[in-house]
């Protein structure tokens, strides 16, 4: 069994190597001949910024160093433009640090520079090393194997899912063979689910109960969000950035489909934790009560998916809500009665998005439980048999 697991994670980390390399085939999409890098802010120029209430447009001029690489200490003048929009514009002040995007000519003169957002590669950086050392200090070779996972789920949704969303299937040959984004979705959960399944329960009857569980909990999810996101004539441009996606170059994008794809995505990872909650119990259960019937043992299954059903539903309501919490307040402050409320497409968007998750979620425990009651049993019986017959050919 060690072995087993042992050629899992080997073989995982093999699969995360071979997908840091892959091409997504969109990162020459921006041809420039430039380089990037951090930079300090000396002085700034303020003069054309108009500023109406909180909001300021117009150009920023910054005298800026170079603080690393080829062009350390070079001092140059960068652009920051403020088109008033809050969410993407960032205003700087002298000493701030930010990541400068600038070209240089054959002289080493510099041609033109522009920031792009205060520096904050190295927090990222710090904070993924203090939770990569916390997980595995406390969780120990579990611990390697989870964050194994996680690195894995990255890749694949930015290596494999998001650009073949981009391009609305796979190019072989020079041919783009279309995939409908909801199959995409599936088979990219099922690759997952497989993976995290087999990595963290193992190569035994407890990782395969874990993986059908899931993957049967998820297939319903997608089917409910199909069938209401009709219902509810739901469009995929209710997401963030969905219609500036259209605009970029890529209008033949089905955004309805690919947020059908989103709702079961975003609850596999709940999904999985039910599924190998009970997995993990039956496993246990069996162990210490060799004879236990499969009725019984579907039974105590059931118990503990329904003891976990309770905080699950909640906790993915919690990690819904607390996405689109500014929504809400900007609607109550606008004292929109509450059937227009929930009417709204953004919010009935939100809705589905939960209680489809919810749903899905709910019957996890019930699948899993009756799914490892039959992978426990049967197999069982099947080992009862191939003994049987080796001590009659004896």
């Amino acid at each position: 069994m060690e072995k087993k697991n042992s050629v899992i994670v080997i073989l995982l980390t093999l699969c995360c190597l071979a997908l840091y390399w892959i091409p997504t085939g969109h990162e020459g999409s921006r041809q420039t001949n430039t380089t990037i890098a951090r930079g300090k802010v000396l002085s700034v120029k303020d003069e054309v910024i108009h500023t109406a209430m909180i909001i300021k447009t117009g150009t920023q001029l910054l005298q800026m160093e170079i603080m690393e690489g080829q062009w350390k200490g070079l001092q140059m003048e960068a652009t920051n433009l403020l088109t008033g929009k809050l969410e993407v514009d960032e205003y700087y002040v002298v000493a701030d640090e930010a990541l400068v995007e600038f070209s240089v000519n054959p002289q080493g003169e510099i041609l033109a520079g522009y920031v792009r957002g205060h520096y904050r590669l190295h927090y990222e950086l710090v904070l993924a090393i203090v939770f990569s050392v916390l997980l595995l200090v406390t969780a120990g070779w579990t611990g390697v194997k989870a964050l194994l996972s996680f690195v894995f789920s990255v890749l694949m949704i930015w290596k494999c899912m998001v650009p073949l969303f981009l391009r609305g299937g796979i190019s072989i040959g020079g041919r783009l063979w279309v995939i409908d984004p909801v199959i995409l979705g599936l088979i990219v959960v099922a690759i997952l689910t497989a993976a995290i399944s087999f990595l963290v329960g193992g190569v035994s009857r407890k990782g395969l109960t874990t993986l059908l569980g899931s993957f049967l909990g998820l297939l319903l999810t997608g089917m409910l969000a199909i069938y209401y996101t009709k219902c509810f004539k739901i469009h995929g441009a209710v997401q963030p950035f969905s219609e500036m996606l259209l605009y970029s170059g890529h209008p033949h994008v089905d955004l309805t489909r690919i947020f059908i794809a989103s709702v079961f995505i975003a609850s596999s990872g709940a999904v999985m934790d039910l599924s190998m909650d009970v997995a993990a119990a039956m496993d246990e259960i069996k162990m210490k009560n060799p004879d236990m019937c499969m009725k019984e043992h579907m039974e105590s299954g059931l118990r503990v998916g329904r003891a976990v059903i309770g905080t699950m539903t909640t906790t993915l309501f919690l990690a819904y809500s607390g996405g689109y919490i500014f929504l809400l307040m900007y609607l109550m402050s606008m004292q929109i009665p509450g059937p227009i409320f929930l009417n709204k497409t953004i919010i009935a968007a939100e809705i589905l998005n939960t209680l489809v998750g919810s749903l899905g979620l709910v019957t996890v425990a019930p699948i899993t439980a009756i799914t490892g009651g039959i992978i426990y049993h049967v197999a069982e019986k099947q080992s009862d048999k191939e003994e049987a017959v080796m001590h009659h050919a004896a």
